[in-house]
């Protein structure tokens, strides 16, 4: 059995994601304590929500409530340390902790409780982290109800086969009503809340009674502790002074301090230097059995050797069954990321390496453009997770970015009967070898009371969105539409927040690729093509999105000593164009009367010289720009 244990300190920044921690901090481990639980008193259990429903707030209250960490060293959003994080209120990572809880039947628990994030960006780490653990508390806002992304959560919870305990948080404002949300998640989501608790995980209320709904209602973890070593590889990010640090959930057996263990995905084997668990801070103990979930180090030395998903077992006489492992991550949002400054680009390139090192999920390789010089094309798994990246570059590198339009993966048939995917549309091959082009779709599910939906179908079916279903939850619509996912990976959900107050929640998955009439519409800005200006439009739409294009450009464009033609081309063919005025010195201000040709002759040597300076001259484009240039403003 598991001793209660004394508060843990936390620093300030847990060692997970420390940027530049000491090494005696990182180094210095709380005292052992063991490790040896019987399964019928674990419980494994992740918190599931839409944003800003109150994960990380509720975990903050069940770590309070069973002295996981000393009062005084408790702060907010105790488990989400990155800055980002605490500053958009968000969480991009999965965290783990294990809580010690005495039941009120007396007994001893051990609970590893995994808050996960709530946008859709980051769905990957709920899917992987629901494999770790048999249950979830499904919170839900009892002011505003299922939201999209409580679906789309509480649908993966349940294709895990997850037990899963409602609670009602937020009971403390006055616009609360218990009743009507209970109603929704039965007609909604279609499972029984006649038991959902009632919380307030701001206040403190009701987290006694959702701990001992955690004990009483969600199962225990199964597994054989006699039976060789079985664990799956649930996360996996790098330390400067551990080397890569290894979440496990053991599945069967045990895990000991010196095991010589294997990963069975690319047979490497290492020795377990340490073995540990997250309280939140990290404490080193003995081993880690059946059902428990806690760390290794092994002197690793890259993520990359850590394939998420994978199967441990022991380098002699281990298991010969692997675990079915994750889906790998597949990145659908693709930009261009290029110093402001080229003389940084070396430090651009560092940053990229240490950023891909914690993140598994960020892809990148070098590119050039012939507008903004070295960089890198890198791909996200949607457009937060693009900003989170932009902005971590930004912020701990101090490094100034330009950012490209973002694009999407098409898929180009050659008239060869070859396939091309094609990442960059500055790269798109030439047209009389292309047959057809396909181009991603999506299942969006938008949530959004009744006196808005009138504007949310006009903005789906003008991103060319066809509709799959319409239902109703009380006075909320729920929209399903079958839309282009190069149509949303820009501004749609800023569009879609603007035209409903903010009320509208949005949610989406990859359905595959269908084909349509797509074209490259380039930027020519003083004859001159843009790179990062280049888009795939739907043919139909290409003219207006031009001109539209040409327009803003023509006011974000500072004014030069010369003309400069803005003109959206497809192929040969200029289909817009806008002309910016050359700024104009007054050469005549000296001559005071006298003959005419004097001015003439000084604003004929202007002209000249003005259509020289077009000729050779460089247009600058300030960043803005390309950010404005490419929003779709209604």
């Amino acid at each position: 059995m598991l001793p209660r244990c004394g508060a843990v300190r936390a620093p300030a920044c847990p060692p997970r994601r420390c940027v530049a921690p000491s090494l005696l901090d990182q180094t210095r481990f709380p005292p052992h304590i063991p490790a040896m639980t019987e399964l019928s008193n674990i419980r494994n259990f992740s918190i599931v929500a839409h944003i800003d429903h109150g994960k990380s707030t509720l975990a903050d209250r069940l770590i309070q409530e069973t002295n996981t960490v000393a009062t005084r060293d408790m702060k907010e959003q105790m488990l989400d340390s990155m800055d980002i994080e605490r500053e958009r209120g968000i969480t991009i990572k999965a965290n783990t902790v294990r809580i010690d809880y005495r039941a009120d039947d007396g007994q001893d628990y051990v609970l590893n409780l995994i808050d996960t994030p709530g946008h859709v960006d980051f769905a990957y780490e709920v899917s992987r982290s629901m494999r770790a653990v048999e249950g979830s508390l499904l919170v839900v806002d009892s002011t505003q109800g299922v939201e999209a992304q409580t679906l789309a959560n509480v649908y993966q919870a349940i294709d895990a086969d997850h037990e899963i305990v409602p609670v009602l948080n937020k009971i403390d404002l006055p616009a609360s009503d218990l009743d009507r949300v209970a109603e929704q998640i039965e007609d909604v989501i279609g499972i029984d809340a006649s038991g959902a608790i009632p919380v307030s995980a701001k206040t403190g209320q009701g987290i006694h009674e959702t701990l001992e709904a955690i004990v009483q209602h969600l199962p225990a973890p199964k597994g054989d502790p006699d039976a060789p070593l079985k664990a799956m590889l649930v996360d996996s990010w790098y330390d400067a002074y551990l080397g890569v640090i290894v979440l496990v959930r053991i599945i069967d057996g045990h895990l000991k301090k010196g095991d010589r263990i294997k990963f069975m995905s690319n047979n490497t084997t290492h020795h377990v230097d340490r073995i540990g668990v997250f309280k939140p801070a990290m404490a080193e103990i003995d081993r880690l059995g059946p059902g428990e979930i806690g760390f290794l180090t092994a002197s690793i030395k890259q993520v990359r050797d850590t394939r998420v998903g994978d199967t441990i077992t022991h380098e002699k006489h281990g298991t010969t069954d692997a675990l079915p492992g994750f889906k790998p991550s597949q990145p659908v949002v693709f930009c261009g990321l290029f110093p402001v400054d080229s003389a940084q680009f070396e430090d651009l390139r560092d940053a990229i390496e240490k950023l891909a090192l914690n993140d598994a999920s960020f892809s990148y390789e070098m590119e050039t453009s012939a507008a903004l010089g070295f960089g890198f094309r890198c791909g996200f798994l949607g457009l937060l997770h693009l900003e989170v990246i932009r902005d971590r570059i930004e912020r701990e590198y101090d490094i100034e970015l330009i950012t490209t339009a973002p694009s999407v993966i098409y898929h180009v048939y050659m008239r060869d009967g070859s396939m091309v995917e094609l990442h960059n549309p500055a790269d798109m091959p030439d047209l009389t070898h292309v047959d057809h082009l396909e181009e991603p779709r999506i299942k969006a599910t938008i949530l959004v009371p009744d006196e808005y939906l009138g504007d949310v179908l006009k903005l789906c079916q003008d991103r060319r969105g066809i509709q799959e279903d319409l239902t109703y939850a009380g006075s909320r619509a729920m929209v399903v539409y079958d839309l282009p996912l190069n149509e949303v990976v820009f501004d749609f959900y800023d569009r879609l927040k603007s035209v409903t107050k903010g009320y509208a929640s949005f949610d989406y998955q990859m359905t595959g690729y269908r084909e349509d009439f797509l074209v490259k519409m380039q930027i020519l800005v003083n004859d001159e093509p843009v790179d990062a200006l280049s888009i795939m439009v739907h043919r139909d739409r290409a003219e207006q999105r031009g001109r539209a294009m040409c327009e803003k450009l023509k006011d974000l464009i500072p004014r030069h000593m010369f003309k400069i033609p803005i003109q959206a081309a497809i192929g040969g063919r200029i289909i817009a164009r806008e002309t910016l005025a050359a700024l104009r010195k007054d050469v005549t201000a000296k001559c005071y009367g006298g003959d005419a040709t004097r001015k003439r002759k000084l604003l004929d040597k202007q002209k000249a010289g003005k259509k020289k300076m077009r000729q050779f001259g460089k247009v600058d484009i300030p960043q803005e720009a390309f950010i404005s240039a490419l929003k779709m403003d209604g």
